[in-house]
């Protein structure tokens, strides 16, 4: 077999060998891909999958469970019965899997259960159906047949899944989303009529322990290593090789091209693990004559059945909740807006300050004008302001919040200027402005051990930042839980995170007015801040830098207090966050200078 025909076959096996057109194109978009020519087969795995309307329900449960919960191990992959572990093929024996797939259905089609009995089961980590004895008996045996012959005509080692037969709902969740899982869970139909598929997928063995993104936007490289992308793309991304990036962006892998290079992060989106992988063929078991099941009709008739008044799993939790729409208390909590010297570098106050000291604006992305301080415009080197495009952002996310009739009943900030801007040009956003005061919580400041200085950041103080000149809406009477005489420079993450704790903690216990509470800090805050309050453990010190250097201007994160259960939960924010691309340094004088 020579190159070209070793490549046509892999270019097939890679697009599950629908046409020679798809083929093709997977070529095309391959030329440039370093590893086209390496002998790496696909991995393939059989799996058992519902259609009709039990999987439209579980699709819906699907949906609800991210909308309420949020993602976890189970929105990785489609609703499914998995039949064997993942084993590899070689390109040119393909089509003999094929044909393993259909002999084994063949042999198993009449004596196939018609009515596969789902039991709920139910744990701190898992909760799924599983099957009954006599059903997955016959199951697992046509798994096992499978393969035999597979073994047989395509020389692969397959193992059929030894475990008991079970369909995921959800997996490795948080405990406190539990009862609500179960809720959901509990609003599944499991004897709605279903046909059952025998389903063979694969996916590229290089990549399994990569995570997998979504470009939401098109980027056109900047530079030769950058990559190229469209919407829609998906990325392999290795989180081990990262270490060396620049903040903002990654290393990936194109699945589209095979390519390597750089992509802005904040262009993409996670993805499911599962998106990646290419269905090849299906064998769908059709119930034996006299066997069907209840409201399904004979094989090969069509018949128009009415469809029943549409109870989707949202309304039905509803009832179960028994119609309660009190407002529950929340918190919002997000990193401040984009801070001046994250786009100008460290030296911004000597692009911007005359040798008399006067302020000039050097770029209309630096602030119209800074507030004045005692300590001097060198504080501003610690302690600095937003740039025009952060307070632009700090205002439509506060708009945003007005729009979503978000109601803010109280407002906290960290000390840090750039914090107290964002939360000052939200409540203009939210026109609360006059209003609502923000405090400022010394006991929210960024991990001091990240700081540049030998020492804490000299702060603007209250009657600074409240003065006719400056007039921020801060409440000047508020009495901090945390004082600032009590930050220690280069404090232990252990110091740290306990700092943190006891400032949510308060900060909960004393607003207990129905609303959002609203804290402005630094994006350690989305973690630090959220997880002692969802009773979850701190993070390891080493995973909790990787965690934070990803979290961009204004990310956050949202809690709902479930008050009758006397926890929080997290749930998906009220509105949308803010993704744009970077816009470079540009001097006219360039021009004549190329010419």
């Amino acid at each position: 077999m020579n190159g070209q025909q070793k490549l046509g076959l892999k270019a097939l096996a890679a697009t599950g060998q629908k046409t020679v057109e798809e083929a093709a194109i997977w070529l095309h978009s391959h030329c440039n891909d370093p590893s086209l020519e390496d002998p790496i087969p696909q991995e393939y795995a059989l799996y058992l999958c519902p259609t009709g309307p039990l999987s439209d329900n579980l699709m819906d449960f699907w949906r609800e469970t991210k909308n309420q919960c949020g993602k976890n191990k189970a929105h990785e992959v489609f609703p499914h019965i998995t039949l064997s572990e993942f084993f590899t093929c070689e390109d040119q024996k393909v089509d003999a899997l094929y044909e393993a797939l259909k002999k084994a259905g063949d042999r198993f089609s009449n004596c196939f259960p018609s009515i596969i009995s789902l039991t709920l089961h139910s744990s701190s980590t898992y909760i799924g159906f599983f099957i009954s004895d006599g059903p997955a008996n016959i199951i697992k045996s046509f798994a096992a047949a499978f393969a035999t012959e597979a073994v047989s005509l395509a020389d692969c080692c397959v193992k059929p899944s030894t475990k008991q037969l079970h369909l995921t709902l959800a997996n490795k969740f948080y405990p406190n989303h539990q009862k609500t899982l179960e809720q959901l869970a509990k609003s599944i139909n499991p004897k709605q009529s279903c046909q059952w598929t025998a389903a063979l997928y694969s996916r590229d063995m290089r990549f399994v322990h990569y995570q997998i993104l979504k470009a939401l936007f098109q980027y056109k490289p900047q530079n030769i290593d950058e990559l190229m992308l469209n919407a829609g793309d998906l990325v392999y991304v290795d989180r081990a090789q990262q270490t060396q990036v620049c903040d903002g962006w990654v290393i990936g892998i194109s699945h589209r091209t095979g390519c390597r290079g750089f992509l802005p992060e904040n262009y993409t989106e996670k993805a499911n693990e599962s998106d990646t992988w290419v269905k090849h063929r299906e064998y769908i078991f059709t119930p034996a004559s006299g066997q069907h099941p209840k409201n399904q009709t004979e094989p090969g008739t069509k018949l128009k059945i009415p469809n029943p008044v549409p109870r989707s799993i949202t309304k039905m939790f509803a009832l179960q909740l028994n119609g309660k729409t009190a407002i529950r208390r929340s918190l919002l909590v997000l990193r401040h807006g984009e801070r001046i010297d994250q786009v100008f570098g460290k030296s911004w106050l000597q692009q911007c300050f005359s040798a008399d000291g006067q302020y000039h604006r050097g770029d209309l992305n630096f602030p119209a004008s800074l507030p004045n301080r005692k300590d001097s415009i060198k504080s501003f080197e610690y302690d600095p302001p937003l740039s025009c495009c952060g307070i632009f952002q700090s205002r439509l996310i506060g708009e945003a919040l007005l729009e979503k009739a978000v109601r803010i009943s109280c407002v906290y900030s960290s000390p840090a200027l750039r914090c107290i801007q964002t939360a000052q040009h939200m409540l203009e956003g939210l026109q609360l402005e006059q209003k609502a005061k923000v405090c400022i919580e010394p006991g929210l400041f960024e991990w001091t051990k990240w700081e540049t200085n030998t020492t804490v950041p000299s702060f603007m103080t209250p009657r600074e930042l409240t003065v006719s000149e400056v007039n921020y809406s801060v409440d000047t009477t508020y009495k901090c839980n945390f004082p600032l005489s009590s930050l220690m420079p280069s404090e232990a993450y252990e110091d740290y995170v306990n700092r943190c704790a006891a400032s949510i903690k308060q900060i909960v216990g004393s607003c207990t007015a129905e609303g959002t509470i609203l804290i402005v800090g630094h994006g350690s805050s989305l973690d630090s801040l959220t997880r002692p309050l969802l009773g979850l453990p701190p993070r390891e010190s080493s995973d909790f830098a990787q965690f934070v250097r990803k979290i961009p201007s204004l990310g956050m994160c949202f809690c709902e207090e479930i008050k009758e259960e006397k926890k929080w939960q997290m749930i998906n924010p009220p509105i949308k966050t803010i993704t744009h691309g970077s816009n470079g340094t540009f001097n006219w004088k360039n021009i004549l200078l190329d010419n």
